[in-house]
């Protein structure tokens, strides 16, 4: 099969690798020495709600697991397109507490666990990127890292007013990430998520 994939040019399409989500605390150091960019301690899940009481109830249950005393602020939401963007907020503590770097270390596994069980009851195929959001200390420069379920990689994107995105910004954090995350390598790919919740 792969003779017959080399033959026709094609590629085999890349595996989704939820463990990759753990290098997101190495990027976000090495964005705040290169950048002066922190975690906001605000990341997302979006993903294509399916029909049916299993996928309801595998929501609630994930958002139950989730928002306890000491965990994330987790909120369900909807966009234009149809996607459920499950919204997870660091609590204030770890926001505020300067050595936690915004609490991105569990914010991180909290969508991993997320992923991981859309992924282990069989939507996976429903999953279409995950978030976290950093901002500068002013609040000016805002910038996400995208992770794209089906791909397995990541990049950049950063929303300015009127739907326009810093393209400087992007490629300055591609070249300073590079070596942290796998970065998609097809720009093409690098899709807008103008009003993405938690952005």
């Amino acid at each position: 099969m792969s003779f017959l994939r080399a033959l026709l040019g094609r590629s085999k399409p890349a595996q989704p690798d939820l463990d990759a989500l753990f290098g997101l605390p190495s990027a976000a150091i090495t964005l705040q020495a290169t950048s002066g960019l922190r975690p906001t301690g605000t990341g997302s899940v979006a993903f294509r709600a399916a029909e049916g009481r299993a996928f309801s109830e595998l929501q609630q249950s994930v958002t139950d697991l989730l928002n306890t005393d000491d965990g994330p602020r987790v909120e369900a939401t909807a966009d234009e397109y149809g996607y459920t963007w499950l919204v997870l907020e660091a609590p204030a503590a770890a926001q505020e507490d300067p050595g936690s770097g915004g609490g991105i270390s569990d914010l991180v596994t909290d969508i991993h666990a997320v992923n991981s069980s859309l992924e282990a009851h069989g939507f996976g195929p429903s999953l279409l990127c995950s978030l976290v959001a950093f901002a500068d200390e002013a609040g000016e420069r805002r910038v996400a890292l995208v992770y794209l379920y089906k791909r397995g990689t990541f990049y950049p994107f950063a929303p300015l007013a009127g739907q326009r995105r810093d393209n400087a910004l992007e490629l300055q954090v591609e070249a300073a990430i590079g070596n942290d995350l796998a970065i998609e390598k097809d720009k093409g790919r690098w899709f807008p998520v103008y009003g993405a919740p938690g952005l």
